[in-house]
């Protein structure tokens, strides 16, 4: 029979908001297990955010002694190693891997670390089968659900058979594709395109809808879209894939419905990046009763608390937005509740975001479809990089800054297409939590010749309130 032991709190899944929490609770004095099935780190770490930019460095770099001759560089074409490229992330992964483990195991964290599979048995219950077959029993007044997402797999005839690559398998090829078809144009789809594209592969982005990522506006959706061209990426957009096949040379061939008429894609590699899903399936929530939606997602109230007393849902395990610092105040938010007597809200927060393609696109607040939709009153701001000083001196001359503000001057939200962009749309988001208006930031001294610099431009292109 199985053993049972206690804890004060059990952590399923070692993310971006389980880490932090196992370590916040142990150290407020609570006995803590934590466990986790696959690998420690959770998806950014181990298969999102950390390998993925750290292959799209390599990827700028190549770039850039692509295009060397434009500044007066005289040399050779770029001959990437993909090898060495793959190593150098696989480098800087294996240490962060270590630093987690090290945090988690040492004897002073106070934190029991399991690694097996958890179910539900009950509210307050989950039966754990370990690595070599052993089950234990664990029991906590609170529970907290961290398990994550995997690659949504669309209902595609031959797609199974034929075999794919999820944003997991891709970052461990060990030869680069020589055509490279990717199945989705949210921003997975897009940074993948893009550093394959500058590694050396012919790239093809297959998409139903008509635009790329078809939350963002449309003249977003537009530069991006040309931008990848120009580095070579072909698209074929609006197309209904209605069959994957793959022939003994280990050829694909994708079947798709356009508008005009019906297409046959064929490539060496495929990846499937059409969105996400979570890992909650084998977790036995009806057991516990624990609501979820129709995809699975659990269901959780502003302070990330599920419909059952004491159980809780963190991270990419309930809807909404999937990124690392949403996860990661996730764990803030249920500390603060717990252990400081703090009453934060996991509802009312900015939602700020960056695809990591050059030029970036920084995201933050609402964007004009939003803003109609909601019926907010706004004015917009745009302005052409090309215009920026920085810009003209650096050469990465491509984008455009859009900003909209309220009819009081205050930012409601922007987009920054940008070299940089990231951290440009990062001030403008300090500059809303400031509660600082256009004015503020249009006459504001700041550095030159700076990105920021633009700022004291671009508000000057407001449209005039009708």
């Amino acid at each position: 029979m199985a053993s049972t032991t206690h804890f004060d709190a059990l952590i399923i899944g070692s993310g971006q908001a389980g880490n932090p929490l196992a370590t916040a609770l142990a150290k407020a004095g609570r006995k803590v297990a934590l466990v986790e099935k696959n690998l420690l780190g959770g998806s950014c770490i181990n298969y999102g955010c950390s390998p993925v930019k750290a292959l799209l460095a390599s990827a700028e770099r190549a770039h850039q002694v692509a295009t060397a001759a434009d500044y007066g560089i005289r040399t050779t074409s770029p001959q990437p190693d993909f090898a060495a490229i793959v190593g150098r992330k696989d480098a800087i992964i294996q240490k962060k891997r270590e630093g987690i483990a090290e945090n988690l195991t040492q004897e002073q964290s106070g934190i029991t670390l399991l690694h097996g599979r958890a179910t539900f048995t009950g509210p307050r219950r989950v039966q754990v089968t370990l690595a070599t077959g052993e089950q234990q029993i664990l029991t906590a007044p609170r529970i907290f659900i961290n398990t994550g997402t995997r690659a949504a797999v669309p209902p595609i005839e031959g797609l199974t058979e034929s075999g794919y690559l999820t944003n997991v398998e891709i970052l461990d090829l060990k030869e680069l594709p020589e055509h490279l078809l990717i199945l989705g144009g949210g921003y997975i789809g897009l940074e993948f395109g893009q550093m394959f594209r500058r590694f050396g592969s012919r790239v093809t982005i297959i998409d139903s809808s008509a635009h790329l990522m078809e939350h963002e506006d449309d003249n977003v959706c537009a530069a991006m879209q040309a931008q990848l061209e120009a580095d070579g990426v072909g698209f074929v957009l609006g197309a209904d894939v209605r069959r994957v096949s793959r022939n003994a040379d280990g050829e694909y061939t994708l079947t798709a419905s356009t508008k005009a008429g019906e297409r046959r894609l064929r490539g060496s590699h495929l990846l499937v990046a059409v969105g996400r899903e979570p890992n909650t399936d084998e977790l036995g929530l009806d057991a516990a009763g624990i609501e979820t939606n129709e995809e699975g997602y659990v269901l959780v109230n502003e302070r990330l608390q599920t419909n059952v007393r004491g159980i809780y849902a963190l991270g990419d395990s309930h809807p909404g937005p999937q990124f690392t610092h949403l996860s990661y105040d996730d764990y803030r938010v249920v500390r603060d509740n717990l252990l400081h007597g703090k009453r934060r809200s996991a509802k009312s927060r900015p939602l700020p975001y960056v695809v990591f393609t050059q030029p970036q696109l920084g995201r933050v607040g609402l964007n004009e479809k939003q803003a109609q939709e909601q019926k907010v009153a706004y004015r917009v701001a745009t302005m052409p990089v090309r215009t920026i000083g920085r810009a003209q001196e650096t050469g990465y001359t491509t984008g455009f800054m859009k900003i909209l503000v309220d009819p009081r001057g205050h930012l409601l939200g922007a987009a920054i297409f940008s070299e940089q962009g990231g951290e440009i749309m990062s001030m403008l988001q300090l500059a809303m939590a400031g509660g600082l208006t256009c004015n503020d930031l249009q006459n504001m001294v700041l550095a030159h010749p700076t990105w920021a610099e633009a700022l004291n431009n671009l508000f000057s292109k407001l449209e005039k309130p009708e």
